[in-house]
């Protein structure tokens, strides 16, 4: 295992993040993960895995998982940047706090984890990382306005990222999540989903695994749907 590829995977201790961890370590990967549950723990021990306790908002806990992986294995090939879900309401009723709220959760983590691993990267001749985000990021609804505006402007740093750093072999996508059955689904948008069902989040998480693969090493700065085709813009 000593020349396995290395992925961090925050927000892993339930749903897409456990998943996500899950997949990477069938593939043989190593892994280094965070969340604020201390189910985390748990979950770094049936995979073999370093875990750090913290939320993502927190720039010194993002600090200490990097640490902790380059401690633990030396190196850093992978990131999956997953986060939660910020504050929802009335457009014009939500607070400054909700919106700050939403940029420390959704596009900061992201922010701050690139300026850590990408030197890292850099040495080691490149890397991918993978940000999980939402269909609303293309389509923005009413239900979830913090959520639809940050990722979109999520989207936005991934292809500015690219755009910089895939000159030194590092690729950054956003993958596009649909709804999952690790949390209720209201029925309007089930009814809507051409599929007619909502996600596995194992299912999502492969993508997730083949966006951080050789096999995709032509795709960077892309934001990648998998929604079941609910979304209609092309």
């Amino acid at each position: 295992m000593s020349g396995a590829p290395v992925a961090l995977v925050t927000a892993a201790s339930r749903g897409i993040g456990a998943s996500c961890a899950r997949v990477l370590a069938e593939r043989g990967y190593r892994l280094a993960l965070l969340a604020r549950s201390n189910d985390v723990a748990a979950l770094a021990r049936a995979l073999g895995a370093v875990a750090v306790q913290g939320s993502v908002t927190d720039a010194g806990a993002l600090e200490r998982l990097v640490a902790a992986a380059m401690d633990a294995h030396g190196r850093i090939d992978a990131i999956v940047n997953n986060t939660g879900h910020p504050a929802k309401g009335e457009l014009l009723a939500l607070s400054d706090e909700d919106w700050r709220g939403g940029v420390d959760l959704i596009l900061m983590p992201v922010v701050r984890l690139a300026r850590l691993v990408t030197p890292i990267l850099q040495r080691q001749g490149g890397g991918a990382i993978v940000n999980v985000s939402s269909l609303w990021a293309v389509e923005p609804h009413l239900d979830a306005p913090v959520s639809s505006t940050l990722r979109a402007a999520l989207s936005a740093y991934t292809k500015l990222y690219a755009d910089r750093f895939a000159k030194d072999r590092i690729r950054m996508n956003c993958l596009l999540a649909g709804f999952m059955t690790t949390y209720p689904v209201a029925e309007k948008f089930r009814q809507a989903i051409p599929m007619d069902r909502v996600a596995d989040p194992e299912e999502v998480a492969r993508v997730a695994a083949f966006l951080l693969s050789a096999e995709s090493g032509y795709i960077t700065g892309q934001s990648i749907r998998s929604d079941g085709g609910l979304t209609r813009s092309f």
